[in-house]
């Protein structure tokens, strides 16, 4: 490994990461031949083959598997080394890494807007993705801090409450329920839902409730992305369990309508949260005390007065006060 160099690793890092060139070239700003090429006389100079090629994707071989764990620890080591000295030079710089689920996409971008405007030097590295995915890139230190809604209760991490997320069922007014007032939930047992993918927090939360409901509603379509299932929703191609969030400027048009069912919707809360034994870089933190403060009042502005039924015939805002940003240390098994 004496002849491997920096840039030779941090690109075989980057495929493992995506199983694919063009997106580990994306992510470092280079050419897929520049990636190829890196790949290539790393895997001379090791003497091994690292990744196996089938089609576009890209696997790591045994001997790729063992070398990733020294590459992603030796490049720990120099993020930490570098967050020391900025720590010593006092200058809030740097890069921070934030991963965030396709639920925040409708409120963070405010956030982040409001935070670079007071910490222009510091600049944001944005992942989204789902709730395991997020929590896989945590784990691998691959983000400084993610936002999400429940806390994972397998890791040890440090987490803030941010503010209440509802989450409810979506039809289409012209569904044949629109205007029903304190559904039963039983009546939904046939109805057909397009539903998030396996991993997501509101796929947890939507299985949750049919479970305690002792109901399995048909599942017409299974889709990663919030904008096409209200689409498809609009369209009355069925029913959605979705984070009022997603929808709010749909409510408000009412091209989308909150179905009044007994027992929704069901309040989840948004959280910031951290590895418990890791150390923020200063402009990390930053970021953490900046959502963890302000994250609540903006939220609760910017969803403030979308119409959603909480209980039997009740309509009210969406929005809820905010919470009290109380932090908890989440333990491991």
């Amino acid at each position: 490994m004496r002849g491997a160099t920096l840039r030779q690793l941090r690109a075989f890092a980057a495929v493992a990461r995506h199983h694919s060139f063009v997106r580990a070239a994306s992510e470092l700003h280079v050419t897929p031949s520049a990636i190829s090429l890196q790949i290539k006389e790393l895997e001379q100079t090791v003497g091994l083959s690292l990744f196996g090629r089938s089609g576009r994707a890209a696997s790591l071989t045994r001997a790729g598997e063992l070398l990733l764990v020294d590459v992603s620890r030796a490049l720990l080591a120099l993020k930490d080394a570098d967050d020391t000295l900025m720590r010593l030079r006092g200058a809030e710089t740097g890069v921070v890494s934030i991963g965030i689920v396709s639920n925040a996409n409708y409120f963070m971008p405010r956030l982040l807007a409001r935070f670079h405007a007071a910490h222009p030097a510091v600049q944001l590295r944005v992942a989204v993705a789902n709730r395991g995915q997020l929590l896989r890139q945590l784990a691998n230190h691959e983000v400084d801090l993610i936002i999400m809604g429940e806390p994972p209760a397998d890791m040890e991490a440090r987490c803030a409450s941010l503010a209440p997320q509802p989450f409810g069922i979506l039809a289409s007014p012209e569904d044949r329920l629109a205007d029903r007032r304190a559904i039963p939930v039983a009546e939904l047992a046939d109805r057909g839902f397009i539903v998030r993918e396996t991993g997501s927090g509101t796929r947890e939360a939507m299985d949750q409730f049919f479970s305690d409901a002792k109901i399995t509603p048909p599942r017409i379509m299974e889709l990663t992305s919030n904008e096409t299932i209200k689409q498809a929703v609009i369209a009355n191609m069925g029913l959605a369990f979705l984070s009022f969030h997603t929808a709010a400027v749909e409510l408000q048009a009412r091209s989308l309508v909150a179905l009044d069912v007994v027992g929704l919707p069901v309040v989840r809360c948004w959280h910031v949260v951290t590895l418990a034994d890791k150390r923020l870089s200063e402009a990390a933190e930053s970021l953490r005390s900046f959502v963890v403060e302000l994250g609540a009042g903006l939220i609760a502005r910017q969803f403030d007065g979308i119409a959603t039924p909480v209980g039997p015939g009740t309509p009210v805002a969406a929005s809820v006060p905010p919470s009290d940003g109380v932090t908890v240390e989440v333990s491991g098994p």
